[in-house]
Formats: structure tokens, C-alpha cells, sequence
């Protein structure tokens, strides 16, 4: 959990973190999470979260941080996770005792205490159900911005609904992430804001309203315990009476919708139409802003959170820094410096040699193993290692923009 705050000119003059498993042992995460038997299933406990909270406030307590100067404070939570609210819950997150930390009154409200996360993998058949009641991978897209993903929270609801009826029953209201970050501070319910909204498969991301379909095939009454979508950029209300009194923030303190932290990114970098936006990463994940998506297969649509009448698009690949190390290390003696000259060496084109490289199951597209043409678009065994390091930079950025093309991403001539 970080927190950063910054004045009027944009010039950060506090910022802290709490590190899940370093700082609250008492949890036994590992990296934050719980990975469970299955290998498929993976959890946060939600506990955690509001006990970091707790703690990374009263860090800031004890610096001498001056709540009363915040004017307004929104946030940013991993897309995918969700948090199941038990029944009666906002009467106690209303009237929490500001002598109490919020963790302590909290502890009885959640009626699923280990929260699905974006890594969970476990719901493979809720997928299959979803797309069959849609008509569809392709239809699921085109109303929801993407075909049924496990990590969804529409599918994690579906399992849920599916394995333990009488959990769910027992459920008032169902959050992610970052909703349920922003209804802390609010000290109610916040509603989901329309861009991380895009990230859980029931949301239409034309009419920004939840498809009834996909609610419906989810489970039943899910639609009040969701609430209404708002715009990203939403005023929801000044902060809890409890942070005014146990911290000494302004009442008039705002608390902005909060978002996912994919939309945020995008947010936070100042990307505008027509700007890509590319992390290199273990996974590459490539983020942009799109006036006219076409959703697709492969790939996500979320609704623009800087605009909602715009559209950002989300494409994720497995195979990114650990393919190129192993191609340095293979071609270029572990050098980097080998491997940048070994490139310039060749030249753009790479004489029509073409090589596609996943080592692992890659997501875009579902493709795995290493695969060489040559200019005469013959498969073959081996490439010399100039040729191989040319081959995998200008097959990985070629792919990232046929897929960018593919939803509807407009390289400017």
C-alpha cells in the first residue's frame, strides 16, 4: 500500500508505504497473497488491506503530517480484485469509532475474508458458462470489451455464487478494489467507477450500465449489490467524520471515485489521443487511448477514465524481459552492450528473417514455442544470433502493434 501527497504545483511532499509481508506478518502472505493448493486459486486477505491502511495513516501521524491542508484525496487499486460486503456492514463502517482502528470494527463486515485477485485462475468453467449465455467470446467482447477472462470479477462472482449460495445470500454489497478503498473514506458504500467497471465482464462499455445478460449469468440480484457505475472522475462526497476525528482532516476533505490501476496509469502518464504507452516488464503491457474501439479476441477495452466518452485499450504479453534476457544470454554472452550491437548491425527488415518467440503459453495470441521464417517464408530450425536478436525485438514490437491495429488503434501516417 503507498501514499503520496502532493501540492497545488504538483510537487510531491509526503509519500510512504507498507509492505503486506514485511509489515503485517501476522497475515503469512507471500508477495501479498495467498496461493492455494489448487496452484489456480489466489487471495488477499481483506483484513490486510484495512489494517495497512490503518497503519500507513498513523505513519503519517507520527511524521507530523497535516491532514487539514487535504483538499481532496482519490486512489488507485489493482483491476480484478473484489470484496464481498456481509449483510448490515455500512451501518458498522458508518458509525466506526474514530477511539478504534478501522481494522478492529471492520473485522466482522466482510462475508468472504479472503478477496479473489487479479492472479486467480480458478474459474475456467464460470468462462465457458458466461460466453455460451452471451452468444459468444466475440459477442461477450463487443458488449463487455473483453471475452471472459478468469481474473474477471463477474466469473469470480459466478464461482462464488456457484460454490457457497448461502456466502453470497449473506452478501449487501460486492466491491473491488479500488470502490472499496474509496468507501473507507467515504465511510459508505462507493459506487464502481465506469473504467475499472470495464474490467470485470458485465459492464457495457457503450451505454456505461451493467448488461443485464451478464448479470444474469453471473447470479441472481447482483445488480443491487453492485450499484450504479459512475464516471471515474466522480466527486462522491466529502471523507467519514471518522478521519476528521481520528486524524484531523478537513470535513470539506473530497473524495474522488477511485480506479483501477491500468486506468490509472493511463491518468497519471497524460497519455492523449493517439498516445501508446509501453511497459517492458516481465509481462509487456501496452496501454492506449482509442476515440473508435473495435473489441476483439485478444486485448481489453476499458472505458477512458480522463474521458468517458473515449476508450482506452489494454494489451498484455507473457513473454517479455524474461524472452529477451534469454536471447541475450543466448546470443549475446549475458551482455546487453553485445546484444544493442549485435541489433545495429543488422538492418530494419532484418533481410525478410522473421522469428516469433513465447516460451511460455503467451496471451496474445494463445500461441507457445519459438518459431523462424526466412525471407522466402520458409520455417527454419535456426537463425545466425545477429539475426536471431533483430528477429525477436522486431517480431515482439510487430505484434504489439498488429493487436493495437486489431482494436481499433490508428498509427498516424
Amino acid at each position: 500500500l503507498k501514499v503520496i501527497a502532493i501540492d497545488e504545483q504538483l510537487r510531491v511532499i509526503y509519500e510512504d508505504n507498507v509492505h503486506f509481508d514485511k509489515d503485517l506478518p501476522e497475515f503469512k502472505t507471500q508477495g501479498g497473497v495467498y496461493i492455494h493448493s489448487d496452484r489456480l486459486t489466489v487471495t488477499s486477505p481483506v483484513l490486510m488491506w484495512v489494517k495497512a491502511l490503518d497503519m500507513i495513516l498513523e505513519k503519517m501521524k507520527a511524521s507530523g503530517f497535516n491532514f487539514s491542508q487535504v483538499r481532496a484525496l482519490s486512489g488507485a487499486g489493482q483491476q480484478h480484485g473484489s470484496v464481498f460486503w456481509k449483510k448490515g456492514s455500512i451501518q458498522i463502517l458508518k458509525n466506526a469509532s474514530s477511539e478504534l482502528p478501522l481494522h478492529q470494527s471492520l473485522k466482522g463486515c466482510f462475508s468472504v475474508s479472503n478477496s479473489p485477485i487479479w492472479m486467480d485462475s480458478s474459474t475456467a468453467s464460470q468462462c465457458r458458462a458466461l460466453e455460451k449465455a452471451m452468444g459468444g467470446a466475440q459477442h461477450l467482447s463487443s458488449v463487455t470489451g473483453s471475452r471472459a477472462y478468469e481474473r474477471f470479477t463477474g466469473n469470480q462472482i459466478a464461482k462464488i455464487y456457484s460454490q457457497n449460495p448461502e456466502v453470497y445470500k449473506q452478501t449487501e454489497r460486492i466491491s473491488l478494489v479500488s470502490s472499496f478503498a474509496a468507501s473507507l473514506f467515504l465511510g459508505t458504500y462507493a459506487p464502481i467507477d465506469y473504467s475499472d467497471g470495464s474490467g470485470m465482464n458485465l459492464l457495457q462499455i457503450w451505454e456505461k450500465a451493467w448488461s443485464k445478460s451478464c448479470l444474469d449469468a453471473c447470479a441472481p440480484g447482483l445488480e443491487e449489490r453492485l450499484g450504479c457505475p459512475v464516471p471515474s472522475h466522480s466527486v462522491l462526497g466529502p471523507i467519514s467524520p471518522y478521519y476528521s476525528q481520528r486524524y484531523g482532516f478537513s470535513p470539506d476533505c473530497k473524495i474522488v471515485a477511485f480506479t483501477g490501476d491500468n486506468p490509472a496509469s493511463l491518468a497519471g502518464m497524460r497519455l492523449q489521443e493517439g498516445d501508446i504507452a509501453i511497459s517492458l516488464g516481465t509481462s509487456d503491457t501496452l496501454f492506449l487511448w482509442i476515440q473508435e474501439p473495435t473489441p476483439a479476441l485478444e486485448g481489453h477495452i476499458l472505458c477512458n477514465p480522463v474521458d468517458s466518452q473515449t476508450y482506452m485499450a489494454l494489451l498484455c504479453f507473457k513473454n517479455g524481459s524474461l524472452m529477451r534476457e534469454r536471447i541475450r544470454d543466448d546470443c549475446a554472452s549475458g551482455s546487453w552492450d553485445e546484444f544493442s550491437k549485435a541489433l545495429s548491425s543488422t538492418a530494419a527488415g532484418n533481410s525478410g528473417n522473421l522469428g516469433f518467440y513465447f516460451d511460455v503459453m503467451e496471451i496474445t495470441p494463445e500461441a507457445v514455442g519459438i518459431h523462424r521464417f526466412n525471407k522466402d517464408n520458409q520455417k527454419v530450425p535456426r537463425f545466425p544470433k545477429e539475426v536471431e536478436i533483430r528477429a525477436l525485438i522486431e517480431g515482439q514490437f510487430m505484434a504489439k502493434r498488429i493487436h493495437a491495429e486489431k482494436l481499433g488503434y490508428k498509427v498516424c501516417k
